[in-house]
């Protein structure tokens, strides 16, 4: 490097604060019917098993927590998805369309968590969420399932002696430690309202526990008032509140104006971050007199455009998922569950994971806002540290595990590169390495380039010095010990 004055600092306090959670890197798997085949097209029904090209790129993003569920949990049974394949009852998906096979149920949406090396979280069937055309639909049926079913399924999954699950052939209890109970419960006027959702809530609760009291649950709380009404009936029981974090933007992007006025496009893409930071401004209000953390366990760009929108195959906007995660990564100590975006599937942009299909050569390749989860799920320390002074045009968040300090830097400037020097309170740097991505902000990824936006790897001298490039994300890992000065 130059010899270069170095006149931008990064200045660290490196007196740890609060833990951050590993599952602020969750990913969120929910059958899409025909809106998104996410399941379907991720399972190969030839070879009764998940496509090698998903779990490999799979383990490449190396999620720490995996959600099943969505609205789906809704009108899902889940005894209709276990047992012989030849017994599986297929479904209607009542939400997005089509007919769900259930060749995917619990013991192969466990067996993809294991072989991935990610948590498993639940979400159960919360009684339709009170909505009779989910509950009782015009084709037929009942498909809402109560307090029973929940603690049924909690027990097929952790009961060592479950007669059921021995049955169909898995010897050993799952512990799935994470249920959701509830979801999205208050986005419709039709459903439970929060009196009744705070009510269903407890009976839920208690039933689920009486299965096996060691489980953590998460419960629905996001609307105005929601989380108040069920902590006071449900308190006891529960150890998350859950909310749902979608960002939009403006319509000018929606309409692919990147595509015209780049310039305008990054400016609107970079003020995205201001969306999740008023919600979990609106969440910490909500939450503030109970002792319960929160739980993002949805959560994405939402615009309407093709596909959920062009741009968020583009670096830019994962440039914008970087700046939301330092959102979550600040608030790390009441946010404990977060996602940037939708696991897996062949069509929406909004996936972390996208699966070509038919099935060809070509083969799963993570989308701009994987790379994100990637980059910093893998370069992250335990607990958060303060920085005192942060150079204009970069967003950066600290972290620290023992003598080790990561960084996470997004430089905001889409043309202008920051000169940096790294400075730590009474601590020297004695190594480092940064892993960079930075591209054309507008270039977009497909799978016949799929190690596009891969992170680069870079050595960093101890005098450290850096220079981030434009449109860039880095996460900088330092080696440090007590300074003698």
């Amino acid at each position: 490097m130059s010899d270069i004055e170095f006149s931008e600092t990064i200045i660290i306090n490196p007196t740890p604060q609060f833990e951050l959670s590993p599952y602020l890197f969750m990913q969120f798997m929910e059958p899409l019917g025909t809106t998104d085949t996410s399941v379907e097209a991720g399972w190969d029904f030839a070879q009764n098993c998940w496509r090698d090209d998903l779990i490999e790129a799979a383990r490449e993003l190396s999620p720490t927590l995996i959600r099943w569920g969505g609205c789906f949990s809704s009108y899902y049974r889940w005894k209709e998805a276990i047992g012989q394949r030849s017994r599986r009852k297929p479904m209607l998906n009542l939400c997005w369309g089509g007919v769900e096979t259930n060749q995917v149920g619990t013991h192969e949406f466990i067996d993809f968590c294991k072989q991935v090396g990610a948590d498993t979280l639940i979400g159960i069937n919360f009684e339709s969420d009170g909505r009779q055309n989910w509950a009782h639909p015009a084709c037929g049926g009942v498909r809402a399932a109560g307090p029973k079913e929940a603690a049924q399924w909690v027990d097929y999954c952790n009961n060592p002696s479950n007669k059921l699950r021995l049955e169909n052939g898995a010897k050993e209890p799952f512990n799935v430690k994470l249920w959701q109970i509830g979801n999205e419960t208050s986005y419709e006027s039709h459903g439970y309202n929060a009196d009744e959702t705070a009510l269903r809530t407890k009976a839920f609760a208690k039933a689920m526990h009486e299965a096996d009291p060691s489980i953590k649950l998460i419960a629905w709380g996001d609307g105005e008032g929601w989380s108040a009404k069920v902590m006071d009936a449900a308190g006891e029981h529960i150890e998350h509140i859950a909310f749902h974090c979608h960002f939009g933007v403006p319509e000018f992007i929606a309409k692919n104006g990147h595509r015209q006025d780049p310039g305008k496009a990054w400016g609107m893409l970079m003020n995205v971050v201001n969306m999740p930071q008023k919600r979990v401004n609106e969440m910490r209000a909500e939450v503030r007199d109970f002792p319960v953390t929160l739980a993002i366990t949805e959560g994405h760009f939402v615009m309407p455009s093709r596909n959920r929108g062009d741009v968020l195959s583009t670096w830019a906007a994962g440039v914008a998922d970087a700046r939301v995660m330092h959102v979550y990564e600040r608030n790390g100590d009441l946010i404990k569950i977060a996602t940037l975006a939708d696991f897996c599937g062949n069509r929406w942009q909004v996936n972390a994971l996208m699966i070509p299909t038919p099935k060809t050569q070509l083969k799963t390749y993570l989308m701009p806002v994987a790379r994100i989860m990637q980059l910093y799920r893998k370069h992250i320390g335990e607990k958060s540290l303060n920085l005192t002074n942060i150079p204009d045009g970069l967003d950066v968040t600290a972290s620290r595990t023992g003598n080790r300090i990561f960084l996470h830097v997004v430089n905001t400037n889409i043309t202008k590169s920051v000169k940096t020097l790294i400075e730590l309170s009474g601590l020297k740097i004695i190594g480092g390495k940064v892993f960079e991505i930075a591209d054309e902000p507008f270039r977009e990824i497909s799978e016949y380039e799929p190690a596009l936006f891969a992170p680069k790897e870079h050595p960093l001298h101890i005098d450290g010095k850096w220079t981030f490039p434009a449109a860039s994300v880095s996460a900088v890992k330092l080696d440090v010990n007590e300074s003698n000065s």
